[in-house]
């Protein structure tokens, strides 16, 4: 198996006792199924790289996350557990016991057909026609970002948001029509964003 990092080790010595085992198991299954693949920590969640990035781990509160970097690709080849979850961040939606996850094996077998991915240089997909002029993201607002710095977990949360995630919370933020109703959708997102909940975390179930 890969060399198990001490920056990793750490990480999942402080996470919540019930996502620890979690968190060991993915690790165990990654290792396991890619014997190459090397442990980092970006956006302040463990990363595992095989010739680019593979896929990634995160605790929560109350829920763990575990996402491939080529998702959508996984899912096109209609894999077995590769479904597309929209109610939090990763490939599996929101994990709170090991019950959550796909069976070992169909969770070694998408790590192997993520590699051959890798392997072949497939690049992550379009997420849009290029002929069609993208629609301006709102900015950032500097309460916004200043929260995010504020709140554990929350910047490194966010920044692993799909750029469709992050328009999501600032175009609600954007349509507040007062300040109060602004600032309070500020500390909503804060909030949720902690948790690693996506905008319309409570309307998508699939």
């Amino acid at each position: 198996m890969g060399e198990r990092s001490k920056p990793v080790d750490a990480y999942i010595a402080k996470a919540q006792p019930f996502a620890r085992p979690i968190l060991e198991h993915l690790r165990d299954v990654v290792h396991a199924a890619c014997p190459q693949a090397i442990e980092t920590i970006k956006w302040g969640m463990p990363f595992f790289e095989y010739k680019g990035l593979l896929c990634n781990m995160a605790a929560f509160k109350t829920h763990t996350a575990f996402g491939f970097w080529k998702h959508g690709q996984l899912v096109k080849q209609g894999l077995p557990g590769a479904k597309l979850h929209r109610d939090a961040m990763g490939s599996f939606g929101r994990l709170s016991s090991l019950s959550d996850l796909p069976p070992k094996r169909e969770l070694a077998a998408l790590v192997k057909a993520a590699m051959k991915l890798n392997d072949e240089g497939t690049p992550s997909p379009a997420r849009r026609d290029p002929a069609r002029k993208p629609k301006p993201v709102p900015p950032e607002p500097a309460a916004l970002v200043a929260a995010l710095k504020r709140t554990r977990g929350a910047s490194a949360a966010w920044k692993a948001f799909t750029p469709a995630m992050r328009r999501e919370y600032l175009e609600w933020i954007a349509e507040a029509k007062t300040d109060a109703t602004r600032e309070k959708r500020i500390a909503t997102t804060v909030e949720w964003t902690a948790e690693g909940k996506t905008r319309n975390w409570k309307y998508k179930n699939c």
